[in-house]
């Protein structure tokens, strides 16, 4: 891999041979202060910038979330112990959507910027490469993926588009290491580079580019550039394309058509469920929670605990009892929250590198428009049910703000995870068998289209366009999926779990006072008179609210003296009535303490309303 610099001389070049066009502004080379200056890298989505990242950092990344947002931005340190953030993969910077104002804002705060562009997409990365040169910041290009521009019979002329941008430029396949040392040595030789002409001043860009009708003026010349400059830099052979050229545009445009597309989705989606809903969920906690942390951590950490403590003393019971602050938080996290973290991150990593997941969301957006939503959604709504939990967390690949608020209460309320699932389907017997499993599901349905809309209706704004870049298909790079994962992973348990020990620690509280044995007592009332259920079905209910399955599984002991329009009722109610303590605690991380009371509130509500309504219908139409 290479480098070129170009020369420090003013150049002045045409958008495209032959034609009158806006010309570029010189600039002088920066050679920074390395020891207080911050890198940023930028990029389009699907450059492999993450992969730059972590061979830069080596891995010893922070996690984290911008303020008051939840769009992630790692951050690290290069070798030579400068600080290195990484932004969100955008097109541009039209300060749209929550990525794109989370990268400005990063961007103009950085002292020089690695800019991360795809050798297969010129004329689309370009694009984001030229507004940053607009806005004057010193810049360096890693030309990355240039092994499948080879396999493609592109050849790109690095030191031409060198000298056309006015930057160095890198060429580099991260996901081999190549290019990488070089990166490293020759990062702070960043510079401006050549402007557009009749540009107001750099730091005036950013508020320019939010007027309308300069921005598409700016675009008309901008484009007209880029085009120009890849004109000049790429060759494509007429030699016939490689096999694995031809292989990914067939299964790539293949997996857009409308009947393969939607059949493929179908299988990609069952196979998520299976992954992440049974056998994460479902066999691999079984195990972690199960047999490591129940049958063993767990009595260990009692033991020692009753060391100092006698067993149904206050200082016990909020330590180590049912609910204990130490053992509750300790087999949630270890034991049900880093198994499914780690599994959808490997599966949405694996996804990702293949080039897959845009794909699905095409292919779904028209349907979840009519909620508010757009294609993307699809992942969240299939994960919850599997866990609920981890669907929360995989909002984050939703655009905006409003979509992650439509989606996150979706999910909370009506959806039940596998866990309840499965408990739910053993008492249908009670609840009127196949009959009462096919009502079930037209209640949820029902609910989910109504609070959706209502959503939709009721919020601010409007849903974002889907607009999605199609990258090539390809098989996913294993070292790549592992960084990806394991970065994820630390980071979002890092941020979770003190959320979670503290929502433990309310439980372990309200457990050794004596509150949680009352709140179930004076649920009672509501349950027989507004529900017309047995009044220990409170109980349930309650318990629902530490673990939905645990919530299901309570009524198991009520069924042989519940009808079938209770059972029903009882069914539904537990559905709705509020999330686990674990999707409390990472709805409250992901969207804030004020949408996680709504969605506590909103739920209960619900809840109830829903259980009033289908507790009267069935008992005036008794179809069960």
């Amino acid at each position: 891999m290479s480098v070129y610099d170009p020369p420090e001389q003013s150049v002045t070049e045409s958008s495209t041979p032959g034609e009158a066009s806006p010309t570029a502004k010189s600039s002088s080379p920066v050679t920074p202060d390395t020891h207080h200056q911050t890198a940023v890298l930028a990029g389009n989505p699907n450059v492999g910038k993450s992969v730059v990242f972590n061979a830069l950092t080596g891995l010893y990344a922070n996690v984290s979330n911008f303020p008051g947002t939840t769009v992630d931005v790692p951050k690290g340190h290069l070798p030579d112990g400068s600080p290195l953030n990484d932004t969100p993969g955008v097109y541009g910077l039209s300060n749209l959507s929550e990525e794109e104002q989370v990268a400005e804002k990063t961007i103009v705060a950085a002292d020089v910027i690695v800019n991360v562009v795809s050798a297969t997409c010129l004329e689309r990365d370009l694009f984001l490469t030229q507004q940053l040169i607009d806005w004057g910041k010193p810049l360096i290009l890693v030309l990355n993926q240039m092994d499948e521009a080879e396999a493609r019979n592109l050849t790109i002329n690095s030191q031409k588009l060198s000298e056309l941008l006015g930057i160095p430029v890198v060429s580099c396949i991260a996901t081999q290491g190549n290019g990488i040392d070089v990166l490293k040595q020759v990062l702070w030789t960043a510079r401006p580079g050549h402007r557009l002409a009749d540009l107001p001043d750099a730091a005036e860009m950013p508020a320019l580019e939010k007027d309308p009708g300069q921005c598409l003026k700016i675009y008309g010349f901008r484009r007209q550039r880029v085009n120009g400059i890849v004109s000049q830099v790429v060759e494509q052979s007429l030699q016939e394309s490689a096999w694995t050229k031809q292989l990914s545009n067939t299964v790539g445009k293949a997996l857009l058509n409308p009947i393969i597309g939607l059949a493929s989705t179908l299988l990609v989606l069952a196979a998520l469920y299976q992954v992440i809903g049974v056998w994460v969920a479902g066999n691999l906690v079984d195990f972690t929670e199960g047999t490591l942390m129940l049958e063993n951590v767990i009595p260990f950490l009692q033991g020692l605990i009753s060391s100092i403590a006698d067993k149904g003393t206050f200082m016990y019971t909020v330590l180590a009892g049912e609910f204990g602050v130490l053992t509750m938080s300790i087999q949630y996290i270890f034991g049900v929250l880093f198994p499914l973290v780690l599994g959808f991150y490997v599966f949405m990593s694996l996804l990702e590198d293949c080039g897959y997941m845009p794909r699905i969301a095409v292919l779904l957006d028209g349907a979840l428009n009519k909620i508010g939503l757009n294609g993307r959604a699809v992942i969240p709504l299939i994960i919850g049910l599997g866990c609920v939990t981890m669907a929360t967390i995989s909002t984050r690949v939703l655009t905006s703000q409003r979509e992650r608020t439509i989606a996150s209460t979706i999910l909370a309320i009506t959806i039940p995870c596998s866990a309840q699932l499965g408990v739910i389907m053993g008492l249908m017997a009670v609840a009127g068998g196949f009959k009462g499993w096919l009502v079930y599901i037209a209640i949820l349905f029902s609910i989910l289209a109504i609070l959706g809309t209502a959503l939709h209706k009721l919020l601010p704004g409007s849903s974002t366009p889907l607009v999605l870049d199609l990258p090539p298909m390809r098989l996913p790079t294993l070292k790549n999926v592992a960084q990806k994962t394991w970065v994820r992973t630390l980071g979002f348990l890092k941020e979770a779990s003190p959320l979670f020990i503290l929502g433990s620690l309310i439980v372990a509280l309200l457990q050794a006072t004596g509150l949680l044995a009352w709140v179930q007592v004076a649920l009672s009332p509501v349950t027989e008179a507004a529900l017309h259920l047995p009044g220990e079905t409170a109980q349930a209910f309650v318990m629902g609210m530490v673990r939905r399955d645990f919530g299901a599984a309570g009524l198991y002991f009520l069924a042989d003296g519940m009808t079938a329009v209770q059972m029903m009722t009882a069914l539904v109610v537990i559905t709705l009535f509020v999330p686990c303590i674990a999707s409390a605690a990472v709805i409250w991380k992901e969207r804030g303490i004020r949408e996680t009371t709504f969605v506590l509130l909103g739920s209960w509500l619900l809840a109830l309303t829903a259980g009033i309504v289908v507790s009267r219908v069935l008992e005036t139409f008794p179809i069960l």
